[in-house]
Protein backbone atom coordinates (compact mmCIF):
# COMPACT_ATOMS: atom_id res chain seq x y z
CA UNK A 1 0.00 0.00 0.00
CA UNK A 2 1.35 3.33 -1.12
CA UNK A 3 2.00 6.08 1.54
CA UNK A 4 -1.28 7.74 0.18
CA UNK A 5 -3.37 5.04 1.46
CA UNK A 6 -1.43 4.64 4.93
CA UNK A 7 -1.75 8.66 5.46
CA UNK A 8 -3.38 10.33 3.08
CA UNK A 9 0.17 11.78 1.79
CA UNK A 10 -0.12 13.15 -1.90
CA UNK A 11 2.36 16.06 -1.64
CA UNK A 12 5.86 16.64 0.08
CA UNK A 13 4.32 17.73 3.94
CA UNK A 14 5.71 20.94 5.31
CA UNK A 15 8.45 21.28 7.97
CA UNK A 16 6.32 21.35 10.56
CA UNK A 17 3.60 19.03 9.21
CA UNK A 18 6.59 16.58 8.35
CA UNK A 19 7.72 17.13 12.10
CA UNK A 20 4.72 16.58 13.58
CA UNK A 21 4.34 13.42 11.97
CA UNK A 22 7.41 12.26 12.95
CA UNK A 23 6.69 12.78 16.77
CA UNK A 24 2.82 11.02 16.18
CA UNK A 25 5.07 7.81 14.41
CA UNK A 26 7.28 8.01 17.17
CA UNK A 27 4.55 8.27 19.89
CA UNK A 28 2.68 5.60 18.17
CA UNK A 29 5.16 3.45 18.96
CA UNK A 30 5.39 3.64 22.20
CA UNK A 31 2.43 4.28 23.40
CA UNK A 32 1.01 1.14 21.62
CA UNK A 33 4.46 -1.52 22.61
CA UNK A 34 3.66 -0.34 26.26
CA UNK A 35 -0.14 -0.84 26.05
CA UNK A 36 -0.90 -2.66 22.77
CA UNK A 37 -2.60 -1.71 19.50
CA UNK A 38 -6.10 -1.66 22.50
CA UNK A 39 -4.41 2.00 23.71
CA UNK A 40 -6.72 4.96 22.40
CA UNK A 41 -5.69 8.04 20.13
CA UNK A 42 -5.68 10.25 22.94
CA UNK A 43 -2.94 8.81 24.87
CA UNK A 44 -1.00 9.06 21.21
CA UNK A 45 -1.60 12.36 21.07
CA UNK A 46 -0.71 12.98 24.48
CA UNK A 47 2.89 11.47 24.06
CA UNK A 48 3.32 13.47 20.90
CA UNK A 49 2.43 16.65 22.91
CA UNK A 50 -0.19 17.19 19.78
CA UNK A 51 -3.81 17.85 19.67
CA UNK A 52 -5.74 14.77 19.08
CA UNK A 53 -7.23 16.77 15.88
CA UNK A 54 -3.42 16.62 14.47
CA UNK A 55 -3.42 12.98 14.61
CA UNK A 56 -6.71 12.60 12.90
CA UNK A 57 -5.56 15.03 10.14
CA UNK A 58 -2.75 12.55 9.45
CA UNK A 59 -4.52 9.10 10.32
CA UNK A 60 -8.69 9.53 9.78
CA UNK A 61 -8.67 6.49 11.78
CA UNK A 62 -7.19 4.74 14.48
CA UNK A 63 -7.05 1.35 11.76
CA UNK A 64 -4.99 3.53 9.33
CA UNK A 65 -2.78 4.79 12.39
CA UNK A 66 -2.14 1.29 13.44
CA UNK A 67 -1.79 -0.17 10.17
CA UNK A 68 0.67 2.08 9.87
CA UNK A 69 2.79 1.02 12.85
CA UNK A 70 2.55 -2.56 12.20
CA UNK A 71 3.31 -2.47 8.03
CA UNK A 72 6.46 -0.65 9.45
CA UNK A 73 7.72 -2.89 12.15
CA UNK A 74 6.90 -5.95 10.23
CA UNK A 75 9.53 -4.72 7.58
CA UNK A 76 11.70 -4.10 10.12
CA UNK A 77 11.93 -7.79 11.37
CA UNK A 78 11.58 -9.23 7.69
CA UNK A 79 14.80 -7.19 7.57
CA UNK A 80 16.52 -8.13 10.36
CA UNK A 81 15.43 -12.13 9.78
CA UNK A 82 16.95 -11.31 6.17
CA UNK A 83 20.38 -9.82 7.36
CA UNK A 84 20.60 -13.07 9.68
CA UNK A 85 19.86 -15.36 6.84
CA UNK A 86 22.76 -13.72 4.99
CA UNK A 87 25.39 -13.07 6.99
CA UNK A 88 25.72 -15.64 9.23
CA UNK A 89 26.72 -19.28 8.05
CA UNK A 90 25.74 -21.49 11.01
CA UNK A 91 22.41 -22.15 11.27
CA UNK A 92 21.88 -21.60 14.77
CA UNK A 93 23.86 -18.56 14.77
CA UNK A 94 21.64 -16.86 12.29
CA UNK A 95 18.24 -18.09 14.01
CA UNK A 96 19.47 -16.32 17.52
CA UNK A 97 20.98 -13.75 15.90
CA UNK A 98 17.53 -13.05 14.22
CA UNK A 99 15.92 -13.13 18.05
CA UNK A 100 18.40 -11.24 19.67
CA UNK A 101 18.38 -8.25 17.22
CA UNK A 102 14.79 -8.33 17.23
CA UNK A 103 14.12 -8.76 21.02
CA UNK A 104 16.30 -5.86 21.44
CA UNK A 105 14.43 -3.28 18.82
CA UNK A 106 11.22 -4.04 20.48
CA UNK A 107 9.71 -4.65 17.07
CA UNK A 108 7.75 -8.16 18.43
CA UNK A 109 5.45 -5.96 20.71
CA UNK A 110 4.35 -4.27 17.51
CA UNK A 111 3.82 -7.37 15.16
CA UNK A 112 -0.08 -7.52 13.72
CA UNK A 113 -1.86 -9.38 15.99
CA UNK A 114 -3.11 -12.09 13.26
CA UNK A 115 0.95 -12.65 12.79
CA UNK A 116 0.92 -14.56 16.14
CA UNK A 117 -2.36 -16.25 15.13
CA UNK A 118 -0.22 -18.81 12.50
CA UNK A 119 -1.39 -22.44 13.31
CA UNK A 120 -4.06 -21.32 15.61
CA UNK A 121 -7.24 -22.57 15.19
CA UNK A 122 -10.31 -20.51 13.95
CA UNK A 123 -13.98 -21.07 15.02
CA UNK A 124 -15.74 -23.62 12.63
CA UNK A 125 -17.17 -20.87 9.77
CA UNK A 126 -14.40 -18.20 10.79
CA UNK A 127 -13.67 -15.68 7.67
CA UNK A 128 -10.68 -17.42 6.05
CA UNK A 129 -12.06 -21.04 6.39
CA UNK A 130 -10.02 -22.06 8.43
CA UNK A 131 -11.36 -25.55 10.49
CA UNK A 132 -11.56 -26.76 13.44
CA UNK A 133 -10.19 -29.73 14.84
CA UNK A 134 -11.59 -31.72 18.44
CA UNK A 135 -11.13 -29.69 21.07
CA UNK A 136 -8.39 -32.27 22.60
CA UNK A 137 -6.11 -32.00 19.48
CA UNK A 138 -3.30 -29.93 19.40
CA UNK A 139 -2.49 -27.69 16.03
CA UNK A 140 0.85 -26.66 14.80
CA UNK A 141 2.02 -25.49 11.31
CA UNK A 142 3.49 -27.53 8.96
CA UNK A 143 7.09 -27.02 8.30
CA UNK A 144 8.49 -27.71 4.80
CA UNK A 145 10.09 -31.47 4.33
CA UNK A 146 9.16 -32.17 8.38
CA UNK A 147 6.91 -34.79 9.48
CA UNK A 148 4.23 -33.82 12.35
CA UNK A 149 4.92 -34.56 15.74
CA UNK A 150 2.83 -37.41 17.29
CA UNK A 151 -0.17 -36.52 18.47
CA UNK A 152 -0.11 -32.93 16.99
CA UNK A 153 -2.52 -32.39 13.95
CA UNK A 154 -1.04 -30.40 10.92
CA UNK A 155 -2.60 -27.05 9.65
CA UNK A 156 -1.00 -24.87 6.81
CA UNK A 157 1.02 -22.36 8.08
CA UNK A 158 -0.25 -19.79 6.57
CA UNK A 159 -3.85 -20.52 9.19
CA UNK A 160 -4.93 -16.86 9.31
CA UNK A 161 -7.84 -14.97 7.65
CA UNK A 162 -7.56 -14.15 4.28
CA UNK A 163 -8.56 -10.84 4.12
CA UNK A 164 -5.01 -10.42 6.81
CA UNK A 165 -2.90 -12.59 4.10
CA UNK A 166 -3.26 -9.90 1.23
CA UNK A 167 -0.53 -7.93 2.94
CA UNK A 168 2.65 -8.45 1.14
CA UNK A 169 5.09 -7.65 3.88
CA UNK A 170 3.30 -10.49 6.29
CA UNK A 171 3.84 -13.36 3.78
CA UNK A 172 6.86 -11.78 3.37
CA UNK A 173 7.89 -11.93 6.90
CA UNK A 174 6.43 -15.46 7.11
CA UNK A 175 8.56 -16.94 4.29
CA UNK A 176 12.10 -15.48 5.62
CA UNK A 177 11.65 -16.47 9.32
CA UNK A 178 10.72 -20.24 7.97
CA UNK A 179 13.95 -20.54 6.49
CA UNK A 180 15.87 -19.55 9.23
CA UNK A 181 13.45 -22.49 11.24
CA UNK A 182 14.48 -24.34 8.38
CA UNK A 183 17.84 -24.22 8.34
CA UNK A 184 18.37 -24.47 11.95
CA UNK A 185 16.11 -27.64 12.26
CA UNK A 186 18.03 -29.33 9.20
CA UNK A 187 21.05 -29.05 11.13
CA UNK A 188 19.67 -30.57 13.93
CA UNK A 189 20.02 -27.49 16.58
CA UNK A 190 16.38 -26.89 16.60
CA UNK A 191 14.02 -29.02 18.39
CA UNK A 192 11.70 -30.17 15.40
CA UNK A 193 8.37 -29.07 17.26
CA UNK A 194 9.62 -25.50 16.92
CA UNK A 195 7.41 -23.61 14.59
CA UNK A 196 7.82 -19.84 12.52
CA UNK A 197 4.61 -18.81 15.35
CA UNK A 198 6.97 -20.39 18.23
CA UNK A 199 9.42 -17.94 17.19
CA UNK A 200 7.27 -15.01 16.44
CA UNK A 201 5.79 -15.47 20.06
CA UNK A 202 9.37 -15.55 21.23
CA UNK A 203 9.98 -12.35 20.06
CA UNK A 204 6.80 -10.81 21.16
CA UNK A 205 7.03 -12.03 24.81
CA UNK A 206 10.81 -11.89 25.19
CA UNK A 207 10.57 -8.31 25.07
CA UNK A 208 8.40 -6.78 28.26
CA UNK A 209 7.60 -3.36 28.60
CA UNK A 210 8.87 -2.09 31.60
CA UNK A 211 9.60 1.64 32.95
CA UNK A 212 12.91 1.51 33.55
CA UNK A 213 15.22 0.95 30.29
CA UNK A 214 17.75 -0.98 32.56
CA UNK A 215 15.54 -3.39 34.10
CA UNK A 216 13.87 -3.79 30.52
CA UNK A 217 16.67 -4.56 29.07
CA UNK A 218 18.12 -7.03 31.75
CA UNK A 219 14.83 -8.86 31.81
CA UNK A 220 14.78 -9.17 28.26
CA UNK A 221 18.31 -10.34 28.34
CA UNK A 222 17.67 -12.83 30.58
CA UNK A 223 14.12 -13.88 29.01
CA UNK A 224 15.57 -14.66 25.64
CA UNK A 225 18.49 -16.62 27.03
CA UNK A 226 16.10 -19.02 28.55
CA UNK A 227 13.85 -19.21 25.56
CA UNK A 228 16.78 -19.66 23.27
CA UNK A 229 17.93 -23.10 25.99
CA UNK A 230 14.14 -24.31 25.40
CA UNK A 231 14.49 -24.17 21.55
CA UNK A 232 17.28 -25.97 21.18
CA UNK A 233 17.41 -29.58 20.26
CA UNK A 234 19.02 -32.05 22.71
CA UNK A 235 20.90 -35.03 22.06
CA UNK A 236 18.95 -38.33 22.49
Amino acid sequence: MGAGGLGGRTAPLRVDAQRNLEHVLRAAREVFGELGYGAPMEDVARRARVGVGTVYRRFPSKDVLVRRIAEEETARLTEQARAALGQEEEPWSALSRFLRTSVASGAGRLLPPHVLRVGVDEPAGAQGGAVAGPPDETRVPQQRGVPAPPGLRVVAPRAVPAAELDDAGVAELLDVVGQLVDRAREAGELRGDVTVADVLLVIATAAPALPDPAQQSEASARLLEILLDGLRSRPA
